[in-house]
């Protein structure tokens, strides 16, 4: 029995932009090497955030997820973003 519409889950994956320093990865690279774990040659990090919509298309959550990306989520300057789309669980 289902209790609705299947939300829409768009993932927004924020990481930084080849170039711009991620100190969090760099220290994590270096305690690698610390805890014996030698063989890691490069780290990066990134945030996700899963954003779950309820009543509205496909189409339109992908557009509120990009205005969220704009307006509070990402910096187009250091920030590259990868934005998918599915049917909720």
């Amino acid at each position: 029995m289902s209790d609705g519409p299947t939300p829409i889950v768009v993932e927004v994956r924020v990481e930084f932009k080849s170039g711009v320093q991620d100190p969090e990865a760099a220290s994590i690279e270096k305690s690698l090497g610390l805890l014996g774990i030698p063989d890691v040659t490069h780290v990066t990090t990134a945030r996700v955030y899963r954003l779950e919509f309820g009543g509205v298309s496909i189409n339109e959550a992908e557009r509120l997820a990009a205005r969220a990306v704009d307006r509070l989520l990402a910096n187009p300057v250091i920030h590259r973003v990868t934005i998918t789309t599915a049917r909720g669980h």
